[in-house]
């Protein structure tokens, strides 16, 4: 039986990563949601690309895979493959956990141009402040308010896994919840 699952967190919850050990697991087709929103550019994530044709392009991904699993917000733009979700996962990691990760991950993906006088210090810093507004009510962005309030709406089953387990304890959560479906 087909799986289509779509793991949503905030920005280095760690989404991306249990999607990908997922989709080796089941087997399935891996889809990062940054993928689709955001265009190739240098430096990464700089030009967003219009939703409907993130849409066109998450269409032509899942054409051929039976099963899938969507990893980070689709939030706002991806509401058509809403319907055919059959499992939520909303990982909600401690924020001092979360902005340690992207702080590690920014330092890796962009060295010495996120320093002061850098390249993409700005850029950088704006970043950050955005991701750690995450927890903050009334935040505009992607935000804890707005995802679950989104999480609830949706029509399939949404799970939650909270704190900092380790990948594969959070691979079996995943897994215990689809054996329980099918």
């Amino acid at each position: 039986m087909p799986a289509r699952i779509h793991i949503v967190g905030a920005s280095s919850s760690g989404t991306t990563t249990l999607g990908a050990a997922l989709a080796e697991r089941l087997p399935a087709a891996h889809l990062d949601s940054d993928a689709f929103f955001w265009e190739a550019t240098d430096p990464p994530f700089a030009t967003k690309r219009p939703p409907e044709e993130r849409v066109a392009l998450m269409e032509a991904a899942m054409a051929d895979a039976p099963s899938w699993i969507i990893s980070g917000s689709m939030m706002g733009w991806g509401e058509v493959f809403v319907p055919r979700l059959d499992l939520a996962v909303f990982l909600r990691v401690p924020q001092e956990v979360r902005m340690a990760r992207l702080l590690a991950r920014e330092r890796a993906r962009y060295g010495q141009a996120i320093e002061p006088g850098g390249a993409q210090h700005a850029a950088h810093l704006e970043f950050v402040e955005w991701a750690r507004n995450y927890e903050q009510p009334g935040f505009p962005g992607r935000s804890l308010e707005r995802h679950r309030a989104w999480l609830a709406a949706l029509p399939c089953p949404v799970i939650e896994i909270e704190g900092a387990p380790s990948l594969e304890d959070s691979v079996r959560q995943v897994l215990v919840v689809l054996g329980e479906r099918r």
